[in-house]
Parts: structure tokens; C-alpha cells; sequence
């Protein structure tokens, strides 16, 4: 690792000032979509790790215009460069994904999208420093630090930060639409309903996991008028999680923070490229990287079931009128959330426990899918998609029901059958 000179705390400030919001026209959109990896013909068998080194090797030699990378528990991840419409945004992970199922298949091996592994319990198959750094961190927390590392998946959608003047597409009012919409979305999407074949209570159990986890790198930041302050005190604030170094160790002293780190120089002073590293350690819902992050939506199930999320997303930001609309509809919302930083206020569990069973997300999850079907034809949305948001729309959220309910009635459906069985001998 090249040797960097130390750079000072303003300089420091001044540099993720400049990264963590880039302003403009909302032009571009992304998405970055995880996978359950299983066997092929039987899900409730855990892939060996050589298994997965050989299946990584065979799809990293594909044409993929996607990053492809695999998570500490085998989870595949796809991530889409940034994409001049959404419909470019679709096509290039479709055509990734055309080669990416038969590939896995042929080596045995199938996809699930669930936002929670419903068959094991997390087993770690990468031992990467920043894994085994992450997995002692963590652990001073409990087990949901191994359950988020390697029995999660999700849809990340990214979209951009927005103009620099205040309006309906200013990145200030785009970063408090993107944590109140951020629970909708959250139930309308919930798909994680159980962990090792139980019902776990909760629809997002995803959601959980997140809230049971150090507070200060998983947790948003305060709310406030000034966005680019609060998230560089928030990034500076939050605790080391590994200082990076050549013998393989990346240990660092317990408590200490960024900012203590810079003021310190010890255990040897920090670089630029430590505080840009440092930021990919933070797992706040939304995570600002020039654009915003929205990383509260569980992974779909299906092939083709991620693209509804990406499509209500990119609608509600990039269409000024179904933003506008949007932003009316969850403002109120704020009342539900209270001072507490999502994901635990008392909104984002409603949105884990009950999803769309809550009035209140209910009701906001409604208009919200109702402003983005409005919207997608402006958007340019092919009517195969808008074909997929409706068809979502008519089956869950007009009912007040989400993927996760699927999921419960198929599995209560399943136990009533063994008692009728056992009843009739």
C-alpha cells in the first residue's frame, strides 16, 4: 500500500464536502441488485465455499457490462453503471443477467431473491482482512452483524443528488424525500419474512437486522437544513472500523473516531484515501456518494422482480411532478418518525413489522405508486414495465399486502396441510 502524506482535518472536511453531494440535472440512474446464491435443486443446502471461488472464476470471464462482485456470505451482487434513462438502466442488467442465470445454472447453482436467507443460518466464505475486520467489529453487537454480513440481500437503487438550488429536484429536499419515502418503500418491498424456515414477526426482517447493528455507521444522520454538514460530522463522528495496513491485520483501537483518528496521527496518521475507505464502512439507508444510495429495499423474488423497485424509484426523483407529489405525500410522515434517526424510529418499524398493514404507510404507499404510474410514461418506461408497477400495485399495495405476505400465507398454507395430514391418520 503506497505511503500518502497526512492531510489535515479541514482538508480532510473540505474533501467529503465536495464527493458527498454532486449537484445537477437528475440525469442518470443505477442499481445494484443482490442474490441469494443456492444449490440449484436443493436451497436448504449451503454452497460450498469452492463451489462459489469456481463459480465467481466462470462468471468474471462473461461480457458483462455490470460490476460483479460476491458478498461475505456468497451473495452475488450486480452493479449497473450509471444509466442515461431508466429503460438503458434495465436493458444492460437484463442482457448481464441473460448471462448470468445460465451460467450459474449450468455449475448447479440458482439465484433467489429474498431480503433475508429463509433456509440457514450466515456462514462467512470470504476471509478477506475487510471481512474478518467487519466480523470482530460487529460481534461487540450480537449476532445480526454475521446475519447482515452474510444472510442479507437488497435492491439499491441510485439516483442522482439533484440541483443545487432549493425546489422540488434540489439535493436538500431530495435527501429528506429519500428517508421518508425510504420506510414506504421499505414496506412496499418487504420480502424477509422468516430466518432458518420460521416466521421471524417481521416482514422486513432485513429491516431488523439494520437497527440492531452500531448505531453510529447505521443509523441516518440528524435531520437538518444543511445535508452536506451533517453528513461530514456524521462521517468524521462515526468509530474506526479497521485501519488497513500490509501484515494482514486491520485492526483498530476500540472507540476510536475518525475525527480522533486525524487529531491523534496513532496508530500512524491518516490519508485521504483512509477516509474515502473509511466511508465504504458506513451503512446508513441512505448513503450519499455524489449521488444517493437507497439501500432499504429487500431483494425481489423472480427474474425480473427488482425492476419494479427501480422503476417507483427513479419515477418518484426524476419526474418533478410525481417528486412534488411524493414529497407531500410523506412530509407528514416525519410526525410518525420523530427525532430518532431511521431505522429505528417508531416509522421504520411500523414499515418492518407491519409493512403496508400500517394506515399511515398504507396510505402514503398508495399515492406514492399511484405518482410513479403516472409518471413512467413520462419517463419514457416501456410499456412492459409499466405493465410490471401496475401489476404490483393491483396485488399488493392496493391491498395493503407486500411480497412478504406471499411468503407467510405459503408457509402457514404448508403447516395447516401437515396438521390436516397428521389429523387424518
Amino acid at each position: 500500500m503506497p505511503v500518502r502524506p497526512a492531510v489535515t482535518e479541514a482538508e480532510l472536511e473540505a474533501h467529503l464536502r465536495g464527493i458527498c453531494f454532486k449537484t445537477g440535472p437528475p440525469r442518470r440512474i443505477g442499481v445494484e441488485i443482490e442474490w441469494l446464491v443456492h444449490d440449484a435443486r436443493n436451497p436448504r443446502c449451503p454452497v460450498e465455499p469452492a463451489r462459489l471461488e469456481s463459480a465467481a472464476t466462470a462468471l468474471r470471464a462473461l461480457p458483462l457490462t455490470s460490476l460483479l462482485t460476491f458478498e461475505p456470505g456468497g451473495q452475488l451482487e450486480l452493479s449497473s453503471l450509471p444509466a442515461a434513462s431508466l429503460t438503458d438502466c434495465i436493458e444492460a442488467v437484463t442482457a448481464d443477467l441473460a448471462l448470468v442465470r445460465p451460467a450459474m445454472l449450468a455449475m448447479g447453482l440458482g439465484l433467489a431473491g429474498h431480503g433475508h436467507n429463509p433456509w440457514h443460518p450466515p456462514r462467512r466464505v470470504l476471509t478477506d482482512p475487510r471481512y474478518n475486520a467487519m466480523e470482530a467489529y460487529f460481534d461487540r453487537w450480537g449476532s445480526a452483524g454475521r446475519s447482515m454480513m452474510c444472510a442479507t440481500a437488497s435492491v439499491q437503487v441510485c439516483v442522482d443528488a439533484g440541483y443545487e438550488e432549493p425546489g422540488p429536484l434540489g439535493y436538500g429536499r431530495r435527501w429528506l424525500l429519500a428517508h421518508l419515502l425510504g420506510a414506504v418503500l421499505a414496506a412496499a418491498f418487504a420480502n424477509s419474512p422468516t430466518s432458518e424456515g420460521c416466521p421471524t414477526g417481521y416482514r422486513t426482517t432485513r429491516q431488523v437486522i439494520w437497527s440492531q447493528l452500531d448505531p453510529d455507521r447505521t443509523l441516518a444522520p440528524p435531520p437538518g437544513p444543511d445535508p452536506r454538514t451533517a453528513w461530514v460530522r456524521y462521517v468524521l463522528d462515526a468509530p474506526v472500523m479497521c485501519i488497513r495496513s500490509e501484515d494482514g491485520r486491520w485492526d483498530a483501537p476500540e472507540g476510536l473516531t475518525f475525527r480522533e483518528w486525524i487529531r491523534t496521527g496513532v496508530p500512524r496518521p491518516p490519508t485521504q484515501e483512509d477516509l474515502d475507505y473509511h466511508v465504504t464502512t458506513l451503512f446508513p439507508p441512505v448513503r450519499p456518494r455524489g449521488h444517493l444510495e437507497l439501500r432499504m429495499i429487500d431483494a425481489q423474488s423472480g427474474d425480473s422482480g427488482w425492476i419494479v423497485p427501480l422503476a417507483v424509484t427513479a419515477a418518484l426523483f426524476d419526474d418533478p411532478e410525481a417528486t412534488e407529489r411524493a414529497y407531500r405525500t410523506v412530509k407528514p410522515l416525519a410526525e410518525t418518525a420523530g427525532a430518532r434517526p431511521a431505522p429505528r424510529n417508531p416509522l421504520w418499524r411500523h414499515a418492518a413489522r407491519g409493512a403496508l398493514t400500517d394506515t399511515e404507510l398504507h396510505t402514503a404507499a398508495v399515492a406514492c405508486f399511484a405518482a410513479a404510474q403516472e409518471a413512467l410514461p413520462r419517463l419514457g418506461a416501456s410499456p412492459e414495465v409499466r405493465a410490471a408497477v401496475a401489476e404490483f400495485t393491483e396485488r399488493y399495495v392496493a391491498r395493503g399486502r407486500c411480497p412478504a405476505d406471499d411468503h407467510l400465507d405459503a408457509l402457514y398454507a404448508a403447516e395447516g396441510d401437515l396438521i390436516v395430514g397428521k389429523d387424518s391418520q
